[in-house]
């Protein structure tokens, strides 16, 4: 009798182990409980300056926010290496219900985790993504807040026209410009947009190469340079960022500048980007993903746009222009980041 005592209350206390290691293991997957270790996975699209400094930020916002790796949050890090075919195998695992969060860099890989998440097993949270609303995702452009529940983020358009006139002033003869970008990227296809609108209103031709991926960026862009425009314009075109030295390079055989809306360009021989400060957009998309993290209402989120402003100059590639560039001093004076033969002057620290 005592034996089966000892059984039963044995059996009972079993039952009840296993009753709390299923319950705590539930509380550390399910979305948002108590008491639970979050895993978040980050997905960005390239290995590229941009991206990364956006990532940054979302790290950093994470941070600023409470949630630090290791400690209270659990974050994984992917890159799908400038691979449409990789950056879908990978949103496919990462929206097979073990993340809480799944946090994107880029609008390629919005796209692969959004087209991979319909069902919406985790939330979704963007950022460095210049126009959501043309993505196909399923965003209202004119409701900011019509857009699937686990989905939600932060636009950033750079505005074109003011590089185009800043280019102007630099040089007052500038009559044309040369782009290579990728007609399958939807952002670059906005961006181009506005560049056309720009140089009609101001009297620029834009001569455009079209490419389909990173290996054909240098030869497109020597191609420009062949057709004798005076420099060539970077957008926010991924595919060509990924390989833009061989822009640089071209423009500095054909003796010709490189302007661009994509900072730190002018860390590779850009001359000026007049563009947003992605390390800020990221660190927005980090909060807005701590917040998501601690239970807001996603439903009442509107997909917004943040660009803050960041302009970055460099002196050294006026060397060796065929044509009169100069950088006004009033601009030299506003730029957050100059760059001359004695470095890197990066004013805001």
């Amino acid at each position: 009798m005592r034996r089966a005592i000892r059984r039963l209350w044995l059996g009972v206390a079993l039952i009840a182990l296993s009753s709390a290691v299923l319950l705590l293991s539930d509380s550390q997957r399910g979305p948002r409980g108590a008491g639970r270790i979050p895993r978040v996975a980050l997905l960005q699209h390239a290995s590229q300056p941009l991206l990364e400094e956006g990532v940054r930020g979302m790290l950093g916002g994470l941070a600023a926010a409470g949630f630090i790796d290791g400690k209270n949050i659990s974050i994984e890090r992917f890159n799908a290496e400038n691979d449409v075919g990789t950056a879908n195998a990978i949103a496919r695992q990462l929206t097979n219900g073990q993340y809480d969060l799944v946090l994107t860099s880029s609008t390629r890989s919005l796209q692969a985790v959004a087209n991979a998440n319909k069902n919406g097993k985790v939330i979704h949270v963007f950022g460095i993504v210049a126009d959501p609303f043309s993505a196909g995702i399923g965003l209202s452009r004119s409701n900011p807040l019509e857009h699937p529940k686990h989905l939600v983020g932060v636009g950033s358009f750079t505005p074109v026209e003011p590089a185009f006139r800043l280019a102007r002033r630099m040089f007052p003869g500038l009559k044309s410009v040369g782009v290579a970008w990728n007609p399958s990227e939807s952002n670059s296809e906005a961006f181009i947009g506005k560049a056309r609108e720009a140089c009609r209103e101001m009297g620029i031709e834009l001569v455009e190469a079209a490419i389909d991926n990173s290996s054909g960026v240098g030869e497109a862009a020597s191609s420009l340079v062949a057709r004798g425009v005076q420099a060539l314009w970077v957008g926010g075109d991924v595919t060509v960022l990924v390989a833009v030295d061989s822009v640089i390079a071209a423009a500095r055989k054909g003796r010709i500048p490189v302007f661009s809306i994509t900072p730190p360009t002018t860390q590779r021989g850009a001359i000026f980007d007049r563009g947003g400060n992605f390390y800020l957009v990221g660190q927005q998309t980090g909060e807005l993903a701590a917040q998501v993290l601690r239970g807001a209402d996603t439903s009442k989120i509107p997909i917004r746009n943040s660009v803050p402003e960041k302009l970055l100059v460099n002196r050294t590639a006026l060397r060796g222009l065929k044509d009169p560039w100069n950088i006004p001093e009033d601009v030299l004076v506003k730029a957050d980041v100059v760059m001359d033969e004695t470095g890197v002057h990066d004013k805001r620290k």
